[in-house]
C-alpha cells in the first residue's frame, strides 16, 4: 500500500506516467525530476505521508530507492 503511494506521489509531483517510476528513477535522470520537480516531489512526499523531512533528507533524496529509505526512517514501511 505505502509503496502504491510513494509511486503515486512521483507520478502526481514530477507529471509522469507510472511507467517511468522505478527504483532507478534518479534526479536528473528525466527533465520533470529538476530542482523545481525536486521541491515538488518533496511537498508530495510530506502530505502523503505527514511527514517533515530534513535538510539532509531533502539532499538525499536521489532515486526512488533512496527516497522509500529515507521513508523508512521515518516510520513509514514497506513490504
Amino acid at each position: 500500500m505505502n509503496d502504491e503511494r510513494l509511486r503515486k506521489c512521483f507520478v502526481e509531483a514530477l507529471g509522469v506516467r507510472s511507467e517511468v517510476v522505478t527504483d532507478t528513477l534518479a534526479y536528473n535522470s528525466i527533465k520533470q525530476w529538476d530542482s523545481v520537480g525536486h521541491m515538488a516531489l518533496v511537498a508530495a512526499l510530506e502530505t502523503e505521508f505527514n511527514v517533515m523531512l530534513s535538510t539532509d533528507d531533502i539532499i538525499a533524496m536521489s532515486s526512488l530507492a533512496v527516497v522509500r529509505t529515507i521513508l523508512l526512517k521515518h516510520g513509514i514501511s514497506f513490504p
